[in-house]
């Protein structure tokens, strides 16, 4: 059996069982039980926890397996992949809300291995502190621990390797934002792609940015002044609608547990966050990157989001608007007819920036463009 000391991690998993999907896989990792039994470099998964003040980091890694792949084959299995897709969730989210569509892609090739991550304070990604500074759990923070989650990995192509592999970061709401802000001086030419839900960035919506904002004071207000919690309880099941509006019941349920469990400082200052952020330093470099809006989408503004994709000079071609909601993706009861055309469109347009992405690398820099 070869050996890829690079990714032995991928054995040590906390916990392994059959996806709902037939024909999948998936395991639970916990970077503090990595880190415990030595399989991740030390002082780079201690740097990252850190800087991003997280107590822990969690993941889920989905994929294709039909004939129950022993654990000690885990490393070569993922290391004879090209590609990985690392799923990012949106506010009071965790790994849970992508539901079968991380299974859905490992299947359409199984040379994919899926990987959603618990980020910015919630699920099993704690931050240290109960309120963070709004500059710790802001979208930009969250595209630079994601990033060095993948170094600390070691799922990008490692020295010597011979096998062409790429990045593709998909992002939901606060996750869809984030994608914004990934640095591209770090990455080779057709590393990775990008793949924007409903992207929660606000920079120039003011309507959204003043809700975003009011809410999120009101959170704050509730988690110092314990009398107004009456109030929260009504409030709470309204915002959690507004945000998972066509949703599945399963994606409804996971949002009002994760707002549970989360302090009410993080979910305050993360929604502050996404209101108050002001940070226009985008990279213009959108040749691998795409976004998806729906058209009753509630907290992202159709026609502010326009405004600002055209003023960062986004491609006309890059942008999808379908019918559909905030959870465009997840196939709510009163929207199955139009939710799941769009979950499996975004799946075969990830699949296509992804096979685009390896075609590039093949071809080099004289296939960049705009296409």
């Amino acid at each position: 059996m070869p050996q890829h000391p690079s990714l032995a991690w991928a054995q040590h998993f906390t916990s392994r069982s059959h996806g709902n999907w037939p024909g999948t896989d998936h395991a639970i990792y916990k970077m503090s039980d990595l880190m415990a039994k030595g399989v991740l470099d030390q002082n780079m998964a201690r740097g990252v926890l850190h800087d991003s003040l997280l107590m822990d980091m969690v993941w889920e890694v989905t994929w294709a397996d039909d004939d129950g792949l022993p654990d000690p084959y885990l490393p070569e299995r993922f290391a004879q992949c090209n590609g990985f897709v690392i799923f990012m969730h949106g506010w009071t989210g965790n790994h849970m809300i992508w539901e079968d569509m991380p299974a859905m892609l490992v299947r359409a090739n199984p040379n994919l291995i899926a990987i959603a991550v618990d980020h910015n304070g919630f699920g099993g990604s704690r931050f240290v502190v109960d309120t963070p500074d709004l500059g710790q759990c802001c979208p930009p923070s969250a595209m630079a621990a994601m990033e060095r989650l993948v170094q600390v990995l070691k799922i990008r192509r490692q020295p010597g390797e011979t096998q062409r592999k790429v990045i593709n970061f998909v992002g939901h709401s606060m996750g869809g934002a984030a994608l914004f802000y990934l640095n591209p001086t770090q990455y080779d030419y057709g590393e990775e792609t990008r793949y924007a839900i409903a992207p929660a960035l606000l920079l120039n919506d003011t309507n959204h940015r003043i809700f975003f904002n009011a809410m999120g004071l009101g959170i704050g207000i509730v988690d110092k002044l314990r009398i107004f919690e009456p109030i929260e309880g009504i409030i709470k099941p309204n915002m959690v609608e507004a945000v998972c509006e066509g949703s599945s019941e399963f994606v409804k349920k996971t949002h009002l547990r994760q707002y549970d469990e989360t302090p009410r400082g993080t979910t305050s200052a993360t929604f502050r966050a996404m209101g108050l952020l002001q940070n226009w330093e985008i990279a213009h470099r959108w040749d691998l990157f795409r976004v998806m809006l729906g058209h009753k989408d509630s907290l992202v503004g159709l026609v502010s989001m326009m405004d600002m994709l055209s003023t960062l000079e986004v491609p006309a071609a890059h942008i999808r608007v379908v019918a559909g909601s905030h959870y465009m993706f997840s196939v709510g009861p009163q929207t199955v007819f139009q939710h799941a055309q769009n979950r499996d469109l975004a799946v075969q347009e990830i699949l296509e920036l992804h096979e685009r992405a390896l075609e590039m690398q093949k071809k080099g820099r004289g296939s960049r463009g705009f296409g």
